[in-house]
């Protein structure tokens, strides 16, 4: 290649060892080509340093070659404009990098979209509709937010990651929240806890509302009418404040159910001021097997949270109603799994 000149899509199926025309077909987005053949291309774009004309590719296929993942929260977040409070939290993580091991691949740029307030969601889902990306990933916050329902009555390409709070024809992707607080409640139980306490997320969160029920029906099951019960908000310090008001209020809890890990971290911290071990005292099981699992003293055992492969199938759902928006709504449910560490 002469050294100045902007690499072509010749240079590209040269490197490639294939037609230019299947270039063109893999940088468009074209769907119906070889997945090893999107592998081979997109490596000799990255070796010849091709930059694809988006604008031309735009006109073509009336495609952004961009999809939105939107955060929609009930809150403004003026006094956190880079919503620190979340992005600290190991799932945000998870999502996005399960989404780009899909998009990447497929030449699809993932553009971040925070919205609040009912006007911001407003003017959102106006952009969308506009054409400015070809469609969203959705994590909904609040336990009643508009938003899905304004996308799919503007006829935007949109899916959720978790289960929308009303009946929506929106795709989604979630996890059968239920049968892994179940499996919690179960595993509880097997060690012998006999006094066993749950520490919730909010009661009207999808997520949060079939841990809490999932967790009740087994306890009922084994005879336990009563769960004693204290809510946070999937923070680590309202776990380690539950945490606290549990103890207060039973003193001989000899388990404990946390309804996500960033709490169990909360919660362990609580345990550590009144010198109660773990497991000895009391045992502890958390939920979602993330970082913060692992990073927890002693290691908790928890209920795994597939995240990274749920991101990725959300990200295939939506490409391929960006291609056929008239395929059917569909939902994709993952199953839970017990991780056995050292606090339960």
């Amino acid at each position: 290649m002469r050294s100045g000149r902007a690499p072509t899509l010749e240079d590209v199926a040269r490197v490639a060892g294939v037609s230019r025309a299947t270039v063109s077909r893999v940088i468009n987005g074209i769907r119906n080509v070889d997945p090893q053949l999107h592998e081979v291309v997109w490596e000799a774009v990255g070796q010849t340093g091709y930059v694809p004309n988006r604008l031309a590719r735009s006109l073509v296929t009336r495609r952004t070659g961009t999809v939105a993942l939107i955060v929609s929260d009930s809150e403004t977040h003026d006094d956190d404009p880079f919503m620190g409070r979340f992005f600290a939290d190991p799932y945000f993580g998870r999502v996005v990098g399960g989404l780009m091991s899909v998009l990447r691949r497929e030449g699809v740029q993932l553009a971040l979209q925070i919205v609040g307030t009912d006007e911001g969601k407003k003017r959102l889902v106006g952009d969308l509709r506009s054409g400015q990306a070809d469609g969203a990933i959705v994590l909904s916050l609040p336990a009643a937010d508009p938003l899905p329902r304004m996308l799919a009555e503007a006829g935007v390409p949109a899916v959720m990651i978790g289960r929308p709070a009303e009946p929506v024809p929106v795709d989604y992707v979630d996890l059968a929240n239920d049968t892994g607080a179940a499996m919690a409640a179960e595993h509880l139980l097997s060690r012998g806890c006999r006094r066993i306490g749950m520490i919730s997320g909010p009661a009207d969160v999808p997520a949060s509302s079939d841990r809490i029920s999932g967790f009740r029906r087994a306890m009922a099951r084994h005879g336990h009418g009563w769960v004693p019960t204290a809510a946070g908000n999937f923070t680590q310090a309202s776990g380690e404040t539950a945490m606290r008001t549990l103890l207060a209020e039973n003193p001989a809890l000899d388990g404990v159910f946390v309804a996500n890990d960033l709490m169990a971290l909360g919660a362990l911290l609580a345990l550590r001021e009144v010198t109660r071990s773990v497991p000895g005292d009391i045992a502890v099981i958390g939920f979602d097997d993330s970082s913060a699992a692992t990073a927890a003293a002693p290691q908790l055992t928890t209920i795994r949270h597939p995240l990274e492969d749920m991101a990725a199938e959300a990200a295939r759902l939506l490409l391929a109603r960006v291609e056929e928006p008239s395929l059917r709504v569909a939902s994709v449910i993952y199953e839970p799994s017990l991780i056995r560490r050292g606090s339960a």
